[in-house]
């Protein structure tokens, strides 16, 4: 039996450990509370844990958790943002306090062949769910997931990204080593907030995770720390390494390594092509980085055959948004995404997805491409189906109703909520319960696909000029038009059919 030791914390708390270190990273031992509610992990290296660092830490446990996870909004970061939220010193060494993370981000399958990596109970490290190869050959099914949890995991990371950033806090070592995720039950956390960087007060403690670093902090990396021309890891830095975390979780391929040689010496290469030389893998002109397959693993097909599954298969919304992050601001960091515009995109994309008519389809779900005889990218089974399409406008005055730029694509059992039927309605973390509840949902119905009211006070037939009451519903019909709300901001819907 290990003994359990105990220091009173900055905030005068009693923490309790057991004297056996369960895990050691770069800069830290971990020690479990006697519960396992919380760890403590102790920074080992004395010397570099100044006075500087170790204010940076309680300013992060005290003024920033205070805002973040104690403020507005705070029960839903506590479950995105592994917050720390005590520090304690013993014998000299100084610890960080922070709580366990929850038991979905553990594996409950493990690997293939009776968990031949032994991974089962370990926790869910996002690289193992980044790459094709580790997709293909290590995961059982069970713990994959499908195109929806990848889509919903991005969000999540992004909102948790955004939420940082909006508190002038970049993270500065976003990765997949520092991010849980759970695509069975579709959750995410990112972890390591202890390195947490406040501009122009504390410095980033590391350059980053190799494939995350941004190409301008590579390519200063050889400058001293004091040279102002050295780039440190900072919001715009981040927003590269969140859009790269993204493609790898939507595409199981990195976005910058492809099959270009820069230099015969592999570490001058790699330096090249994540630096200044970094071109993305997809470049609609610049096809010289595309992943040559004669090399790759066979466990990375189809993945690495980006003519095969080109990022386009995600839609409008996501194309748009890796353009700017890996062709206009690969090199031009102002010109990247920002976490709330990948949010924004992904939500979108969301409402584009269509089920697969393949039970057997890996990813079970599509992006519709806006063809006329759609097909999954990824089994080539075709919707042979009649396939509703909202067509979004929300009105700007009275009777004045502009497109959105947003639809909804209908499929058996979808819902509508309150964020579809008016623009001022957003998807987040702000949302109140009330706004939470679907107000309508759609069905095939004796041969026809309706529209049935649960909870829509305005729904308006404009086609047939016809009410309907809640507990009713209305037909989709090609051309057919649907007020759904007559607030300000309320949107009309155009319905198409596609295989109509």
């Amino acid at each position: 039996m290990k003994d359990v030791l105990t220091a009173i914390s900055h905030k005068g708390k009693q923490i309790e450990w057991i004297d056996e270190c369960i895990a050691s990273g770069t800069m830290k031992d971990v020690f479990f509370s006697p519960d396992k509610s919380y760890v403590v992990g102790f920074y080992r290296d004395k010397d570099k844990f100044d006075a500087r660092a170790k204010d940076r830490l309680q300013t992060i446990v005290g003024v920033y958790k205070d805002r973040i996870i104690d403020g507005p909004n705070g029960d839903y970061w506590e479950k995105l943002l592994c917050w720390p939220y005590d520090t304690v010193e013993y014998r000299g060494c100084f610890g960080v306090v922070v709580p366990t993370y929850r038991k979905d981000f553990f594996f409950s399958h493990g690997s293939i062949n009776n968990d031949f990596l032994g991974i089962k109970g370990k926790e869910k490290n996002g690289k193992w769910f980044a790459s094709a190869k580790n997709q293909n050959r290590f995961l059982d099914t069970r713990e994959k997931g499908d195109l929806l949890s990848y889509l919903r995991i991005s969000i999540l990371l992004s909102r948790a990204t955004k939420r940082l950033h909006a508190g002038g806090l970049a993270h500065s070592d976003l990765s997949y080593n520092n991010v849980l995720i759970d695509p069975e039950g579709r959750n995410a956390c990112i972890i390591d907030i202890d390195g947490l960087v406040v501009p122009g007060k504390y410095p980033p403690d590391v350059m980053g995770t190799p494939d995350f670093v941004a190409p301008e902090v590579i390519k200063t990396k050889h400058l001293p720390l004091g040279d102002p021309n050295r780039i440190l890891p900072s919001i715009l830095t981040d927003r590269h390494a969140l859009s790269v975390l993204i493609y790898m979780y939507l595409l199981f391929r990195h976005p910058l390594k492809g099959g270009k040689i820069y230099d015969q010496d592999p570490v001058k290469d790699e330096e090249m092509a994540m630096g200044h030389k970094a071109l993305f893998i997809e470049h609609f002109s610049d096809k010289s980085n595309r992943p040559n397959l004669n090399d790759v693993h066979p466990a990375e097909l189809p993945y690495a055959d980006v003519d095969k599954l080109p990022y386009t298969i995600l839609g409008p919304y996501l194309k748009e948004l890796f353009d700017k992050a890996f062709i206009d601001g690969l090199h031009d960091p102002q010109k990247r995404p920002t976490a709330n515009e990948w949010e924004d995109a992904l939500i979108k994309t969301v409402d584009l997805l269509q089920p697969c008519l393949n039970p057997h389809c890996s990813h079970k779900w599509f992006v519709f491409d806006n063809k006329l005889a759609p097909k999954c990218p990824y089994c080539n089974t075709p919707y042979t189906e009649a396939l509703p399409v909202l067509n979004f406008y929300s009105s700007r005055s009275k009777g004045n109703y502009l497109p959105d730029n947003y639809r909804l694509m209908i499929y058996n059992n979808q819902y509508l909520y309150q964020w579809h039927t008016n623009r001022l309605v957003f998807p987040n973390e702000k949302l109140a319960d009330p706004q939470k509840k679907p107000v309508g949902y759609f069905v095939k119905y004796q041969g026809k696909w309706v529209l049935v009211n649960q909870n829509l006070p305005d729904l308006y037939d404009v086609t047939n000029k016809k009410e309907i009451p809640i507990g009713k519903y209305v037909i989709l019909e090609d051309n057919g038009q649907i007020l759904l709300d007559k607030a300000n901001g309320g949107r009309l819907v155009l319905v198409q059919m596609v295989n109509n």
